[in-house]
């Protein structure tokens, strides 16, 4: 056995006490790893917007009204980059500006499809009988099986106080 047939089953060997500390503790590590990546983040903005005293790169960077920065030099050093010739430097440049590869014949399929979509909810709402004017609200179909468990809304809404 290998893959998914390994865990298939392993909650249904679980009491809903079991399954109910597993998710407790899955929680305080997802936690943790969400507070890890936002100090990661703030760490990084921190160091980009430090001021540089390059002499490489302050003279340039003033001459153009920009603040010295790391992260301003940083783009300034890939800007250079693909300007040699360095096709992921460019590629970097034209995703920090906003650009993407998407083409007028992207855009063009992405509406062929829109439309076809519509078309078929339209074929569809028609031959179920649905009038015109008839409400067209979403049908929900509850199809969760009949057996569930106790623990199935039962939660600890306590939220630790270091998140």
């Amino acid at each position: 056995m290998a893959g998914y047939e390994n865990i298939r089953d392993a909650n249904d060997n679980r009491t809903p006490e079991e399954r109910r500390e597993l998710a407790k503790i899955a929680g305080q590590a997802s936690g943790k790893a969400r507070r890890r990546k936002a100090d990661f983040r703030k760490t990084l903005n921190l160091l980009l917007t430090a001021e540089i005293d390059n002499e490489e790169w302050k003279p340039v960077l003033e001459s153009l009204g920009v603040e010295c920065t790391l992260e301003s030099a940083l783009l300034m050093a890939q800007i250079k980059e693909a300007m040699a010739g360095n096709t992921k430097a460019a590629y970097f440049v034209a995703q920090y500006a906003g650009q993407n590869a998407q083409t007028a014949a992207d855009d063009a399929e992405q509406k062929r499809r829109t439309e076809r979509m519509a078309a078929d909810t339209e074929k569809i709402r028609r031959s179920s009988g649905h009038g015109e004017h008839e409400d067209e609200g979403v049908e929900i179909i509850n199809d969760a099986p009949e057996e569930t468990g106790p623990d199935i809304g039962d939660h600890n809404s306590e939220v630790s106080a270091d998140i």
